[in-house]
C-alpha cells in the first residue's frame, strides 16, 4: 500500500545570499517518513507555482513548518514595524487559504512554530511581534550559539488542559518542550482553542474546535529527535494516522 503524501511547506531561501531556493529542513522530512510513516513532499511556497486546490488533491495532509520569516502583520490587520522581522509573502499567500480549506474539509494539517502562528492567523487571530518584549514574558528565541543539539534542547514545561486532546494524546498534563520562537498568539482566531501554555502564559498548543479532522499545532519544534522524544513521537504518529484515514476515505 502506498504511503499517504504529506505536503511539507517550504521557505524561500537564498543560498550564498544569491541563489533562490525553496528549502525545507531535513528533520521535517525524517519525522514524516520515519514517525508518521508517510511520504514527504516539499511544496514550493509561491502562489505563482502552486494552487491550493491542486495541493488539496495531491496531498493527504500538510506539515506547516517553522521558518525565520514571520507572517506579515497585514494578514491580521496590523501595520508592519521593525519588530515584526522578515517576511515570506509567497508562503503567506499559499498557506493561509490552505489552512482554511483543510479545516473545512477535515484534511489533516499539523502546524509547527511559524505553522502554529499561521493556523491562528488563517482563522482570524493576531500575533505579538516579539514575546520577550512583553511584561512578565520570557525569551523564547533560539540561542545564537551552540550545536544543533544544544539549540534544540528541552527548555520548559508546557501545561496542557485537563482531558484536552493534547493531554489525552500525550498522557500527561505537563510535558517538556524545546520552545524556539520570537512571536506568539495575541488573540485567538475563530475556533482556535489554546490547549497548552508555557510557564509565562505564552500559548504553546492549539487545535480548532469542532473541526472534522486533525488540527493540532504546537509552538515548539517536535521535528527535532521526533523518533525518540516521548512528546514528539505521539504527535507525528497521530498525524500519520489521520493522514491514512483521510487517504483511505478518498480512495
Amino acid at each position: 500500500m502506498s504511503r499517504p503524501v504529506i505536503g511539507i511547506i517550504s521557505n524561500s531561501y537564498l543560498i550564498n545570499d544569491d541563489y533562490p531556493t525553496h528549502a525545507g529542513g531535513t528533520m521535517n522530512s525524517c519525522a514524516i517518513a520515519q514517525v508518521s510513516d508517510c511520504l514527504p513532499l516539499l511544496v514550493p511556497s509561491d502562489p505563482a507555482l502552486v494552487r491550493v486546490n491542486e495541493l488539496l488533491d495531491v496531498c493527504d495532509g500538510f506539515l506547516l513548518t517553522g521558518g525565520r520569516p514571520n507572517v506579515h502583520p497585514e494578514e491580521y490587520g496590523e501595520t508592519e514595524t521593525p519588530a515584526h522581522g522578515d517576511f515570506d509573502r509567497g508562503r503567506d499567500a499559499v498557506v493561509l487559504p490552505l489552512v482554511r480549506a483543510c479545516v473545512e474539509r477535515g484534511q489533516p494539517v499539523f502546524g509547527v512554530c511559524r505553522g502554529f502562528q499561521e493556523v491562528n492567523v488563517a482563522m482570524g487571530g493576531t500575533l505579538y511581534p516579539e514575546i520577550r518584549d512583553l511584561p512578565g514574558r520570557d525569551n523564547h528565541r533560539m540561542p545564537p550559539e551552540g550545536t544543533l543539539a544544544e539549540k534544540f534542547a528541552l527548555r520548559h514545561v508546557v501545561s496542557l488542559t485537563e482531558n484536552g486532546p493534547f493531554h489525552r494524546l500525550l498522557g500527561a498534563r505537563d510535558v517538556m518542550t524545546n520552545t524556539l520562537h520570537g512571536q506568539g498568539i495575541k488573540t485567538a482566531g475563530a475556533g482556535v482553542v489554546i490547549d497548552g501554555h508555557a510557564p509565562d502564559g505564552t500559548p504553546e498548543a492549539i487545535y480548532i474546535k469542532d473541526a472534522p479532522g486533525f488540527t493540532l499545532s504546537v509552538q515548539w519544534h517536535p521535528e527535532w529527535n521526533a523518533a525518540n522524544d516521548p512528546v514528539s513521537r505521539p504527535l507525528f504518529a497521530a498525524f500519520g494516522d489521520a493522514a491514512r484515514t483521510w487517504a483511505a476515505r478518498q480512495g
